[in-house]
């Protein structure tokens, strides 16, 4: 298995769940309120380690109650922490709210993530000499994942981006990214193009590859997801049918499982499939890293939903 390094963001996710999502002032009932370990850097990190692969990870923290209980989670999955920097600042927190439905809304602070600088992440990095592939969000400064990109294409590292929380792409950083991951919301964030089926995706896929991007995939919900290389080969990979609890980490789980199983040789179309397993268990618990599956877990579900 190659080795994965994740450049992103660590927070402390605070869920409430409530039957509806209230009215603008209006005031309810929560049903229970919990504290999970999340981020978009962290929740792919973790994806990643669970599903097999060697992982580290750069990121910072503040000096908060929150520093060390997200810094153990991410060791208890196995991931090199010795780049996660502490800053005089609070960590990152994200307020969710998730409906009985399990689908949620998300207020974030980026606290110590948005100090995280470029200069930070090369000190890191090191020599790029034994890293498959770097994984990227936007959770982070815009000039630190710029200059990872730079860094990682210049050394041979392949870069795996999630555009979330969805913004567009500068035209000319398009041929630095490998494969690039993006829901219908940050397609059209990206490509201006409204997407919401597979043949939407399919053009917003080639606007994406005609400005150099190598591989894009376009995850659907419950309409699975689409694929197209620079080469034209496609892949629609349906979606299992599974009833959702809380879809908060779906997206990065999804992420880093594909991340993982290409860096362990596996073909897309395998990845894919793998990648939508640990998509699928992971909306069937409750929280972001406390809902990822392990890769036993995805190959059990795999073998149940032949």
């Amino acid at each position: 298995m190659n080795k994965l390094l994740v450049v992103g963001s660590i927070n402390m996710d605070i869920v409430s769940s409530v039957g509806q999502f209230p009215r603008p002032g209006e005031t309810i009932p929560s049903a229970a309120t919990a504290f999970y370990p999340g981020g978009k850097g962290a929740n792919q990190a973790v994806a990643a380690a669970r599903a097999g692969a060697r992982c580290a990870m750069i990121g910072a923290v503040g000096e908060d109650p929150f520093a060390e209980t997200l810094l153990a989670a991410l060791q208890e999955n196995g991931i090199a922490i010795n780049h996660i920097l502490r800053k005089r600042s609070s960590s990152g927190f994200a307020i969710i709210t998730v409906n009985g439905e399990g689908e949620n809304y998300i207020v974030l602070s980026e606290g110590a993530n948005g100090q995280l600088t470029a200069a930070d992440a090369a000190a890191g990095a090191g020599d790029w000499s034994d890293i498959y592939a770097v994984l990227l969000q936007n959770e982070i400064p815009w000039e630190t994942n710029l200059a990872v990109m730079n860094s990682a294409s210049s050394s041979g590292a392949y870069v795996f981006y999630n555009p979330a929380p969805a913004r567009a792409i500068p035209e000319p950083v398009l041929p630095l990214i490998h494969t690039l991951i993006l829901n219908e919301t940050e397609a059209a964030a990206v490509t201006g193009l409204a997407v919401s089926d597979p043949a939407s995706a399919k053009a917003a896929a080639k606007w994406v590859l005609d400005r150099g991007t190598k591989n894009v995939i376009i995850t659907l919900g419950e309409k699975g997801c689409y694929y197209q290389n620079e080469r034209g080969a496609s892949l629609a990979t349906p979606a299992f049918a599974v009833k959702p609890v809380d879809t908060t980490a779906a997206g990065d789980t999804f992420f880093g499982a594909y991340a993982a199983a290409c860096a362990d040789g596996l073909p897309a179309e395998q990845a894919l499939t793998f990648a939508a397993a640990a998509a699928a268990l992971a909306v069937t618990k409750q929280g972001a890293q406390a809902s990822i599956p392990d890769q036993a877990e995805i190959e059990a579900f795999l073998l149940q939903n032949k």
